[in-house]
């Protein structure tokens, strides 16, 4: 799952307003159990009510512990279990508590298992309400057959897990469209619209996270792309452009740095290409460019019997360790490389 701010904040208060309102009433458990208040002692024991307490209050320390390892990693592969451990034990503890009062002191506290509902909707949505709607239901239910109150604890809770539910479900649905154009419009903002391939601007947040290290970056520019251009249209240019991008990414799979860093491929307008290469020495950067110069040259299927082969010239720039020079201060340098090659090609020929 991604790392979403808005499912994040949520997951943190579903697991902060839990803690506060189960520790509320572990305090007050706490101190029923303990004979302060209405109850004394002697009705405690009487009715049974102390031991049943002191069970409800260790089963919600545990349910909180468990809320605060979900507080701390709220991301975490087990986060969906975890909240599930503790529906079920805030559900249990409900249910004994109303099995316990309505059978020993004759109560009515049936309403407060509309309480575990409300919990399973919020942390997992409808299927979870019904879900505990359908156990408490069952836990009154074998315990009391013959009780009034068995139509209201099956109505009355069986609307609130309709109610909780469905509105937890919407916001799911809401939070999740949200994820879906957040990671839409990011990847717009940092990826090619044509190639895919990351642009100029997520190159650049690339490059800044290898300041300081070796860095070395190829700027590559199609030779004979104009001409596949004018001949074919800019459809078949277009489609030129994905295939090389998708051979540069495949060419580069394969070449790591040292340290084990991969090469980034993006594309940063026309036919020009860019590749960094973080940690890579002049081997790493040889390598690399003799890859793309088997890559490249293959021709390529444009459909309808259009085969095309385009060259590519490759203007290097490297940057030591510990050196300053920014990713534009390397690209112009490659820039110039580049086109110092393409124009010694151009006198050869």
């Amino acid at each position: 799952m991604p790392s979403d701010q808005a499912l994040l904040s949520r997951r943190r208060m579903i697991e902060i307003s839990g803690l506060v309102s189960r520790g509320i009433g572990l305090v007050c458990t706490a101190l029923y159990a303990a004979g302060v208040g209405a109850m004394s002692s002697g009705q405690l024991e009487s009715s049974g009510m102390r031991s049943a307490s002191w069970v409800a209050v260790a089963l919600m320390l545990c349910c909180n512990l468990v809320a605060v390892h979900n507080l701390r990693r709220p991301l975490a592969r087990w986060y969906e279990l975890r909240s599930a451990v503790q529906v079920a034990l805030d559900a249990a503890v409900i249910c004994g508590f109303v099995v316990i009062a309505e059978g020993q002191t004759r109560e009515t506290t049936w309403p407060l298992m509309a309480l575990a509902v409300v919990i399973a909707a919020v942390r997992h949505r409808l299927p979870g309400a019904v879900l505990v709607w359908a156990l408490t239901s069952a836990v009154f239910v074998a315990a009391f057959p013959n009780s009034p109150d068995v139509p209201f604890v099956l109505g009355v809770n069986v609307m609130i897990a309709v109610i909780t539910g469905t509105q937890s479900s919407s916001l799911a649905r809401h939070l999740r469209t949200l994820q879906e154009t957040r990671a839409a419009l990011q990847h717009q903002a940092t990826h090619d619209g044509l190639t895919g391939l990351p642009n100029r601007a997520h190159l650049a947040g690339c490059a800044d996270r290898f300041t300081g290290r070796p860095l070395g970056v190829l700027l590559l520019d199609l030779n004979g792309f104009k001409l596949v251009n004018d001949t074919h249209g800019h459809a078949a240019g277009d489609l030129l452009l994905h295939r090389i991008g998708d051979r540069l990414t495949t060419a580069m799979r394969d070449v790591t740095s040292p340290d084990g860093d991969a090469p980034v491929v993006g594309r940063v307008g026309g036919d020009e290409f860019l590749v960094l290469l973080p940690g890579a020495g002049p081997g790493t950067v040889a390598a690399a460019c003799e890859r793309i110069r088997e890559a490249v040259p293959v021709p390529a299927d444009l459909g309808d019997g259009v085969r095309v082969t385009v060259g590519v010239s490759i203007g290097v720039a490297l940057r030591p360790a510990g050196g300053e020079a920014t990713l534009a201060a390397l690209t112009a340098e490659a820039d110039a490389a580049m086109y110092r090659e393409k124009h010694g090609r151009r006198q050869a020929a």
